[in-house]
């Protein structure tokens, strides 16, 4: 998997993501476009998990840092999942979810080298179905084991 890519793995009905390394805002944007053509290929009425590795990324300027910021909690409300670090932010207050398609998000691994921060988010943030890894290897046994039913 490249450094800006999705792909879905339909058998373990998983969608993997990774956004590695210094990041320009069109790199975001190749990112953000992997990401909808990720989910173009989940089936109706599905139900997904997803691991989000951002293990090395950096913005290399706020703009990039926005815009990154934003996509995995404004896509994923659109599957009916609610990112939970995001509610630190106030733009996050009115965030809706919807189903598109009837496909919904279950489970969702993050993955970051800063152990301060996942730390953090880890103790505020994660639950049963939501968890904050600074190892993509251990983030991705968890998400791979995370039972798919509620």
């Amino acid at each position: 998997m490249e450094n800006l890519s999705s792909i879905w793995w339909e058998s373990g009905r998983i969608l993997l993501t990774r956004l590695s390394g210094e990041v320009t805002i069109r790199d975001i944007e190749h990112w953000e476009r992997s990401l909808i053509e990720a989910y173009n290929q989940i089936n109706d009425h599905e139900i997904f998990k997803i691991f989000i590795n951002l293990f090395g990324f950096k913005a290399i300027d706020l703009e990039a840092h926005k815009r990154y910021r934003s996509t995995i909690p404004l896509v994923l409300s659109k599957y009916g999942w609610r990112v939970g670090y995001p509610d630190m932010f106030e733009e996050a207050n009115n965030l809706k979810l919807s189903t598109i398609r009837g496909i919904r998000c279950v489970g969702a691994a993050h993955i970051h080298q800063d152990a301060s921060k996942i730390e953090k988010y880890q103790e505020l943030y994660a639950h049963n179905r939501e968890q904050y890894f600074t190892d993509p290897d251990k983030g991705y046994a968890w998400i791979e084991e995370l039972s798919l039913g509620g």
